[in-house]
């Protein structure tokens, strides 16, 4: 059961950018196996014993260029490297030339099946086709790698002396091969870059988000400042030249910048009371509206049977906001459930359940639970969270019925 968990928690843990990435690279590792299949496990043994031997090097330099260009290319895709055009180069280089080795050693008469030479070169191309695809930046220069390497199997047949309609067999067979790996290839590239350009603009659209919230605070808090901080300094510079010449009104004019900076302290806590306080209404619409949004299945579900005290709906709102953050950034989830219920004589209780939730949590646990912990706990409250089973994750928060009493509730 350990070697389970940690093998589900190195997939969990990942992103879904990092978990397409990791697919597409093994999937073209297995194309690996199906070239190995083809060309040496299938084929090569039906040739004869020399021939075997001659090819069998040339073979496995093709299959291990085939996999290392396709490993750099994805990484050139991503923009982590250099464009791999030496090992392109180098991997078109080889495939001709064992095209032509190929129709040689067949005019020659060192293979004599009649379809071994076509699977042989067919191979060849398709899965060379397939790697040197990854290396294309545009999608019409990869449609024109197909028609190419028909054009250069059907000139090589010729120049082995091969008649025309065995020239045209090649080509027509090199053309759909290449054509289906070129199409597939090129489509896992496409895929790869697109997952990770939206989960860069995803990243993008969060940071711009707190800039923007930063901003609106800033902007806020000098349109609260600004001018009482003027007046006061307008006033205190009037006081000063009054005291010197001993006026009596320099007094009057410190009472008004005593009253001005009590006004002022007041509008500053009003104002960081807006911002840190969280509207359990809004809170629910803003996190169902996110994550369906985000391709989630959520269900709000609320049973309320009672006002709820305002100090009761501001540390609940932070509840949802700080689960419904987790959720997005943890995980894979497909569906999500908020439940909250408050009958007229029990204990009130917020239940934020997902599933696609990793067995194993994918690095340290951050202080957005033990921050809602201290909020619920001026309420008497508690919060329970962890996975339950199945791949899913529940967040409880509970507060006792004592503290949902007495006290007239925000409409």
């Amino acid at each position: 059961m350990g070697s389970v968990s940690r093998l589900t928690g190195w997939w969990q843990g990942r992103s879904s950018a990092g978990k397409v990435e990791l697919y597409t690279r093994w999937s073209f590792h297995f194309m690996m196996v199906l070239q190995v299949l083809a060309m040496l496990g299938g084929l090569v043994p039906e040739i004869p014993s020399t021939a075997s031997a001659v090819l069998a090097v040339p073979f496995t330099v093709h299959i291990g260029l085939c996999g290392l260009l396709a490993s750099r290319a994805l990484d050139w895709a991503l923009g982590r490297r250099e464009r791999p055009v030496r090992l392109a180069v180098a991997l078109g280089a080889l495939t001709a030339a064992e095209i032509v080795g190929l129709l040689a050693l067949r005019a020659a008469g060192a293979i004599t099946q009649d379809g071994a030479t076509p699977s042989l070169v067919v191979n060849l191309v398709a899965f060379a086709s397939g790697s040197l695809t990854l290396t294309l930046p545009r999608a019409r220069h990869m449609l024109c790698l197909p028609p190419a390497a028909a054009a250069l199997a059907a000139c090589a047949a010729l120049a082995a002396g091969r008649n025309a309609a065995e020239a045209v067999g090649y080509a027509l067979g090199v053309f759909l091969t290449s054509l289906l790996l070129t199409l597939a290839c090129g489509f896992s590239s496409w895929l790869l870059r697109t997952v990770y350009e939206l989960d860069h603009a995803r990243d993008a659209q969060a940071r711009l988000a707190v800039a923007e919230e930063r901003l609106r605070f800033g902007r806020d808090l000098h349109d609260v400042m600004g001018r009482n901080l003027a007046v006061i300094a307008l006033k205190s510079e009037l006081a000063v030249q009054l005291a010197r010449r001993e006026r009596p009104e320099a007094v009057d004019q410190m009472v008004e910048v005593q009253r001005i900076a009590r006004e002022s302290q007041r509008e500053v806590r009003d104002v960081v009371r807006g911002y840190r306080e969280a509207d359990l209404t809004a809170e629910l619409e803003g996190a169902r509206g996110v994550l369906t949004a985000a391709g989630m299945d959520c269900r709000v579900e609320v049973d309320a049977g009672r006002n709820l005290r305002p100090e009761v709906q501001s540390t609940l709102g932070w509840v949802v906001r700080e689960a419904t953050t987790n959720v997005l950034r943890h995980g894979d989830a497909r569906s999500c459930l908020i439940r909250l219920t408050a009958p007229e004589a029990d204990a009130l209780t917020l239940v934020v359940e997902n599933d696609g939730a990793p067995e194993a949590p994918a690095g340290p646990p951050g202080s957005g639970l033990a921050g809602l912990r201290e909020r619920l706990a001026v309420l008497d409250g508690t919060l329970e969270a962890g996975p339950v089973g199945d791949g899913r994750f529940r967040l409880r928060a509970r507060i006792p019925e004592r503290h949902l009493r007495g006290l007239e509730a925000r409409a």
